[in-house]
């Protein structure tokens, strides 16, 4: 063949593979789907993986629930019922974060959202990166999500403390920007308005510093200084309609997480018991809401009891063993959910962080001494009473077994618990009607973290039943999960011998807790 003859043939050949790669290309293009991507687009994106992700449907949004001991599971054994905690999955919450920088540049073509934008990027950096730590300890921090801008892909681990103080100036950073930013696009939570991230932010500041109560001592952190300053001179939420929670449509894949409904079904309804630690609190002072949260169990009602007696309402003790359970189950001897969380696709809105975790963390600061002027029972009955006033608003009459709670009823009833005795006793009440009130709430394991940072609600530990190593002691951490090890392998060594001598293991007390 000549040289032309061989030149043409390629020319040729380049043609049709370039006609054939055009009409490929074509063929497998959405002409439906946008190429190009917005800053709303993805705040909605950020958002909902920040909340809709956060909280699992069905079985998995109940299993945060079972750590926390308010639920317990018949189906089979499970493991965080039974202590055992093992590798964390929280790893994925780096993938959110790619997302921030493309919309701050789609964002920077308007001078008056820009701003806004830019707060809820430092507002979901450290909703993220508090979750992450909160499991571990030390994380990647000041090198995290640089793959691509600075193609570091084995970041550096940040010790806990460095990270708590770069989670508290990215939310002093997003406080200041919310107060000059404009309402922005793309929000479903508190539909762009600035004013109520603002108020988010400053009470997840608040949040934040009160689980540094043990590092008062600590100049850099300057813990109570922060915190009185917030108090005094920044907005916070003002009731429970500024919840940080997702509310449920009738859609499928938007319902009401542990709902089954015609456009979702839900076959694990069967399985849960709610547990003594909740019920016992519960029926202790008479508390109406647990007429709001379970069903009478129908071993009482086939007594003789009626669905409006404190006495026909039974929990299971959560350490019992499984095969206790699974009888107790058998023999209706046990309480169910509230039969609203299961036919109602709006059941209630899901709370990540609440009005009333705000008033119980400025009741304990005061009772520590951390601020003054308000008695700690005001914010402590403006925290019951919270919760009390939202589960009226979303439980119709005929799922309270005829025990409302009326306006006398709630403005009556923070009294029979008012705040009594030294110090210790006074945070054990706060943080159990805290625990009380966050029922179903508190997807990222709040309740759990609370336990494990003050010891209450007091949790049973049964050494038959504790699948913890060794099981005469709770777990109090998760390990760093498998990827880490694969592709991060030195720094994860390097963070693992500086915190925890080398061993990465459960039991391990992070900086946090010491």
């Amino acid at each position: 063949m000549n040289f032309r003859i061989y030149k043409y043939t390629i020319a040729l050949t380049a043609l049709v593979v370039l006609s054939c790669t055009k009409k490929f290309d074509s063929i497998n293009t959405n002409p439906d789907k946008s190429t190009t991507a917005r800053a709303d687009w993805l705040a909605t994106a950020i958002i909902s993986s920040s909340t809709y992700g956060d909280i699992s449907s069905q079985k998995g949004f109940m299993q945060p629930l079972m750590l926390a001991k308010y639920i317990l599971w018949t189906e089979l054994q499970e493991s965080y019922q039974y202590n055992s905690i093992g590798q964390t999955g929280a790893w994925e919450r780096y993938n959110v974060l790619r997302n921030i920088d493309p919309m701050l540049q789609y964002a920077a073509s308007d001078p008056e959202t820009y701003p806004s934008y830019r707060g809820l990027a430092h507002f979901i950096r450290a909703w993220q990166f508090y979750q992450l730590t909160m499991q571990v300890g030390d994380i990647p921090y000041s090198e995290a999500v640089q793959g691509k801008s600075e193609k570091n892909l084995k970041p550096k681990y940040d010790n806990q403390k460095d990270v708590f103080k770069g989670i508290l100036n990215e939310l002093d950073s997003a406080n200041l920007l919310f107060s000059t930013g404009k309402d922005f696009s793309g929000d479903f939570i508190y539909k762009g308005s600035v004013d109520q991230w603002r108020r988010l932010t400053n009470t997840f500041a608040l949040y934040v510093l009160i689980n540094l109560h043990k590092k008062t001592a600590d100049a850099d952190l300057n813990v109570v200084d922060r915190f009185k300053d917030i108090v005094t001179n920044r907005p916070l939420m003002r009731d429970y309609k500024d919840n940080f929670a997702v509310t449920y449509i009738n859609s499928a894949n938007y319902c009401y997480p542990w709902s089954s409904t015609p456009v979702q079904k839900n076959q694990f309804t069967i399985y849960p018991m709610i547990s003594t630690t909740l019920i016992d609190l519960l029926k202790t002072h008479n508390d109406r809401r647990l007429f709001y949260y379970a069903e009478p169990a129908a071993s009482a009602i086939k007594a003789g009891l009626t669905a409006n007696n404190f006495n026909a309402y039974i929990g299971v003790e959560p350490s019992d063993p499984y095969s206790s359970t699974t009888s107790a189950h058998s023999a209706g001897t046990f309480s169910d959910v509230n039969k609203r969380y299961v036919d109602l696709y709006n059941a209630e809105p899901v709370s990540l962080l609440n009005y009333w975790d705000l008033q119980f963390i400025l009741a304990e600061a005061t009772v520590r001494g951390w601020i003054s002027g308000t008695p700690a029972q005001n914010y402590y009955t403006a925290g019951i009473q919270s919760s009390m006033n939202f589960l009226v608003n979303f439980t119709p009459a005929t799922y309270n077994h005829g025990m409302e709670m009326d306006a006398i009823y709630i403005n009556s009833y923070p009294a029979t618990v008012a705040l009594t005795g030294n110090q210790d006793n006074q945070l054990r009440q706060i943080i159990t009607q805290k625990y009380i009130a966050g029922f179903l709430h508190g997807a990222d394991y709040n309740a759990w973290y609370e336990f494990r940072r003050t010891g209450y609600p007091q949790f049973k530990l049964n050494t038959n039943t504790n699948l913890n190593t060794p099981n005469t002691q709770f777990p109090v951490r998760w390990k760093y999960p498998q990827v880490e090890l694969n592709n991060n392998g030195d720094n994860y060594k390097a963070a693992i011998q500086s915190q925890y001598g080398g061993n990465d293991d459960v039991n391990q007390v992070m900086w946090l807790l010491k």
